[in-house]
């Protein structure tokens, strides 16, 4: 039989089996393998192009230790974990291709293959374990359940097409079932919305960012994927130093304060945008949001860098960091924030799509008061 005829399917080098396809992680974040998992409790991850191979291995490593980069870092190869690979493996077939080509296609596909010594491997767990309780405390506290999952049209009609004028027709009346609809019928929705943030109004920028974080959130029940590849543009545009990022950061902060279970990794990449004069406000708004419902993730950051905004000459600031240091109990900050309740500046804050005119003051004795409860 001719070699290239000949379908090898991918197995684990550690126990010999074949293992299954890689999917997506339930966690989403900006760096973004497909994982698996083998029944002798190896863990694998997928580079389709084998230019990668350095960051799967970090990723791999990671999600074995049950996504604690701490714990990653200590560990040392064959101390403490067995690492492997399978070469020439084509991600659309699911097999290994020895002749390279398939199809006409060049295949370098690369799966990383860690499988932790069992003392590691319990370690891993039991830190997993309690990670996953201390977000179930901390969710149950602020309040936070995700959405149902979206539930399937009844009918069984053909599915519908998304262009330009039907998007900023339903964006523009807030028609926020059927924006859900036609996401998960047509994956390029997201992309025509995200277009609609470009507009000169402020206040449509900031109604649109809620609007789609609300969405999004509900489509990730069904198809978290494309609501990650929009996160990806966003992040990717707010970085372009040739665009203006109109709409860009609050819509981040809206889709990730919707599900901060599945795209909570996210945030610490917001705290890049909080020095520049064109992002700042924005950025504590969105970091806000996500503490409403999730305060653990900001504390993960570097926050503490921030205090010094709530001596900024912009009272927007200076309002928003007060807002955002009592949704995370920032008692570290208590003494800067009652120097603020004679701040009589007013503000606006948008909020669920509405604004909501504030004080700098209001908001520093909204934020001493949730550290004393």
């Amino acid at each position: 039989m001719s070699k290239k005829l000949i379908i090898k399917r991918p197995w684990c080098p550690f126990c010999g089996q074949e293992v299954a396809r890689t999917a997506d992680k339930p966690n989403r974040k900006m760096s973004e393998f497909t994982v698996g998992e083998c029944s002798c409790g190896a863990v694998y991850s997928c580079d389709p192009t084998g230019h990668n191979v350095g960051a799967a291995m970090v990723e791999t490593l990671v999600h074995a230790c049950g996504e604690n980069d701490d714990l990653a870092w200590e560990l040392l190869p064959e101390d403490d974990y067995l690492t492997g690979r399978i070469e020439d493996y084509d991600e659309l077939s699911h097999q290994v291709v020895e002749t390279r080509n398939l199809d006409g296609r060049a295949v370098r596909g690369v799966l990383y293959f860690v499988r932790l010594h069992t003392e590691i491997s319990d370690i891993a767990g039991r830190l997993q374990k309690k990670k996953q309780q201390d977000v179930g405390r901390v969710s149950a506290d602020s309040g936070f359940t995700p959405p149902p999952v979206e539930p399937l049209a009844a009918d069984k009609g053909p599915r519908q097409k998304a262009n330009k004028r039907l998007v900023k027709e339903l964006v523009e009346a807030g028609a926020e079932d059927a924006l859900v609809a036609l996401c998960l019928d047509d994956r390029k929705t997201l992309r025509l919305t995200q277009r609609l943030l470009y507009d000169p109004l402020e206040e449509n920028r900031w109604k649109r960012a809620w609007l789609l974080g609300k969405v999004c959130a509900r489509v990730a029940t069904r198809d978290p994927g494309q609501v990650s590849e929009l996160l990806h543009r966003l992040f990717e545009a707010c970085s372009d130093s040739a665009s203006t990022p109109w709409g860009m950061i609050e819509t981040i902060g809206s889709v990730i304060a919707g599900r901060p279970d599945i795209f909570g990794a996210f945030t610490q990449y917001l705290l890049h945008y909080v020095n520049a004069d064109s992002t700042r406000v924005q950025t504590i708004w969105a970091l806000a949001e996500i503490a409403e419902n999730r305060p653990d993730l900001i504390r993960k950051t570097p926050f503490y860098s921030m205090f010094h905004f709530l001596e900024h000459p912009q009272p927007e600031v200076r309002g928003q960091m007060a807002r955002l240091l009592g949704r995370i109990k920032a008692a570290e900050a208590s003494l800067q924030l009652m120097g603020l309740h004679g701040d009589s500046a007013e503000i606006l804050i948008w909020q669920d799509g509405v604004p909501l005119l504030t004080s700098v003051a209001e908001q520093a004795k909204k934020a001493v008061s949730s550290l004393k409860n």
